[in-house]
């Protein structure tokens, strides 16, 4: 008992020492893959990304990930109870299914962690989430966001996306064009930028309009 419990503290402290280290390191260097598009190799669909600093990046692309996804992104600390209560309620009253993550939240799961996994894989997240709000603070966790973040099949990054798109980089985004980056977001091997319908189209104009609220109001101050 006492030699496997030993193994046990070792496994755990490895863990950790070896997270913590991966988390410091991509505080300064982008996070060369993740396991979401070594998935999408193994597929035969290819990955396209072009790592893009958030500076370089037009100020409309984060504001309507804020307006789309996390409006309350810049006073959180990784956790929007918020957001997960209303989800909750929600979801109890039936209809379509929402979430209460951050992006925080879906930025450590994209980076550290695969896609679902149930509890295990939430309560990594977690982990994670508080790792990254700790080193990395809110300029690199929306900068590796906006990198990672799958948007489209074997696309990653609203600099692939504006590419692929709209025929042009991510350094100049008009508002509707974040917008409908934003609205893929969610659920990227479903919906598609050009020509949306539907929801993605209502939902993209939704954000699109909002991007001047996320300014107006202040929403974005942790990114400038």
């Amino acid at each position: 008992m006492g030699w496997t419990l030993g193994w046990i503290v070792r496994l755990v402290l490895g863990f950790v020492l070896i997270s913590v280290l991966m988390v410091v390191v991509y505080r300064f260097v982008p996070p060369p893959i993740t396991l979401t598009m070594i998935g999408d190799a193994l597929g035969g669909h290819g990955i396209d990304k072009t790592w893009r600093p958030l500076s370089d990046i037009d100020r409309n692309m984060p504001r309507a990930a804020i307006a789309g996804e996390d409006s309350r992104f810049c006073t959180h600390h990784g956790f929007d109870f918020i957001a997960i209560e209303t989800a909750m309620v929600r979801n109890a009253r039936g209809g379509r299914i929402r979430g209460g993550s951050t992006i925080s939240q879906q930025t450590a799961k994209n980076v550290f962690l695969i896609q679902g996994g149930g509890y295990p894989r939430k309560a990594l997240e977690a982990y994670f989430t508080v790792l990254i709000e700790t080193i990395w603070g809110k300029r690199r966790i929306m900068e590796v966001y906006l990198n990672v973040a799958e948007t489209g099949i074997g696309t990653y990054g609203v600099d692939a996306a504006a590419h692929r798109y709209f025929g042009h980089d991510a350094s100049r985004l008009s508002p509707d064009e974040a917008g409908r980056i934003a609205a893929v977001l969610p659920l990227p091997k479903k919906r598609a930028a050009v020509a949306p319908r539907g929801f993605t189209r209502r939902h993209g104009n939704t954000i699109a309009r909002r991007v001047g609220v996320v300014r107006n109001d202040g929403l974005d101050a942790c990114l400038r």
